[in-house]
């Protein structure tokens, strides 16, 4: 998901109960008839500033390969369900834009065609995007950008207190409560009950050898500990249980935080306070010399099978063109987004040395759905859950883990 939106998708969640019984409902019918030159679109780039980025991207790349498209941007908590409507009414758009998580399930219903049909690749790209856009070794999207998230720290406020930016679990912990003093807490982070708290506990539990297969285990259990920790030294608000990754920006924004967990896309927002000075690092890993291993972001675009040959192939020109080297540097900077193809990275960091954080970890992210495809989001749940569980002290880490894996 692009994370500067909400992961909490009640309707989303209960639309995708629904792929097995639309299996084989992707074909073609009347969304897939006329001019061959003429696309539809659809994306969940509904709001500024993405709407208008990628309203000039997408209409250049048509513009340069003699198309025209009517594009439809609607909210991301109504876009699962929009496409599942349509694949069962044979309306699908002739390009499809998918949060990559979504990915694997839209393709399991028979909806989208594999994207190398029409002789696209992913050579080069880092692998984490790979796997979030690939089905059953078929890959069905290209995702131009991606997005992660890293450890924010108040430059300004860890000076003044002699406090380095962390490295490993044990100075994240040492440095949280120094920093912790009357109404600044020394990290900020966001756990609330939805997906969103998954997202951020994900560098936490994969960094420590945990896995989504089966979350009960000592390794899980160690990193939520450290999220109980925090909790119990006072160093995180409690709050953390409700707040957004904007809310924890707010907070980071306002002074309220000395470090925070985020992502990229809060760099407008921080920039707003000429006043504040911060820089990014990875995540703490668990020990010295450990690597940080976080969610691959972003959004990924497809193909659907809409039954005319003619416009796939169009699309897949559109497809190819938001993924060129020109449109990947040119979305990542205007949208807070690293590019997705390796040989791009080293320019990147250069025009914009801000995202160095975040370009490092993106080469040894993982795709969410990597390991459990289209049942990402059952585990997802389950950890969550467990997370609530443990910071609320309804059950001890160990505890909590494993009553959401049995659940």
């Amino acid at each position: 998901m692009d994370q500067r939106r909400s992961m909490v998708r009640a309707a989303a969640a209960l639309a995708l109960a629904l792929p097995l019984a639309l299996a084989g409902c992707g074909g073609g019918g009347s969304g897939s008839g006329g001019d061959p030159t003429k696309l539809r679109v659809l994306d969940y780039y509904n709001n500024d500033p993405d709407k208008p980025v990628y309203t000039k991207v997408l209409n250049a790349c048509a513009a340069a390969n003699k198309l025209t498209i009517q594009r439809e941007a609607v909210p991301g908590d109504t876009l699962i369900q929009k496409v599942l409507q349509q694949s069962s009414s044979k309306t699908l758009p002739d390009v499809l834009m998918l949060d990559n998580p979504d990915l694997q399930q839209i393709a399991a219903t028979g909806a989208l065609a594999p994207i190398s049909d029409f002789d696209l690749k992913a050579d080069g790209f880092v692998p984490g995007v790979v796997a979030a856009s690939t089905y059953k070794d078929k890959l069905y999207g290209l995702q131009p950008v991606t997005n992660t998230i890293g450890l924010f720290y108040n430059k300004d406020i860890l000076a003044a207190a002699g406090v380095q930016p962390p490295t490993t679990w044990a100075e994240l912990r040492t440095a949280a409560k120094k920093l912790t003093k009357g109404k600044q807490y020394g990290i900020g982070f966001s756990a609330p009950a939805n997906y969103e708290g998954t997202w951020q506990f994900l560098p936490f539990m994969w960094s420590n050898g945990g896995d989504e297969k089966n979350i009960a285990t000592p390794e899980t259990a160690a990193a939520l500990q450290l999220w109980v920790d925090l909790l119990k030294d006072g160093s995180a608000s409690k709050s953390v249980l409700n707040w957004t990754q904007a809310d924890v920006a707010d907070q980071f924004k306002a002074g309220n935080a000395a470090m925070m967990v985020n992502g990229p896309w809060q760099f407008p927002l921080l920039n707003e306070n000429t006043n504040l000075h911060y820089d990014v690092v990875p995540i703490p890993a668990p020990k010295a010399g450990g690597t940080a291993v976080a969610p691959l972001g972003g959004e990924t675009w497809t193909i659907p099978n809409t039954g005319n040959k003619d416009k796939q192939k169009n699309a897949a020109k559109i497809v190819e063109c938001l993924n060129s080297d020109e449109n990947q540097l040119l979305l990542a900077t205007e949208r807070q987004t690293i590019p997705t193809k390796l040989s791009l990275q080293d320019k990147f960091v250069a025009d914009q040395p801000t995202m160095k954080a975040f370009s490092t970890l993106v080469k040894d992210a993982r795709a969410r759905t990597g390991e459990l495809g289209e049942d990402w989001p059952k585990a997802a749940t389950k950890i969550y859950t467990a997370v609530q569980a443990a910071l609320t002290g309804g059950a001890a880490p160990q505890k909590a883990l494993q009553d959401a894996q049995n659940g």
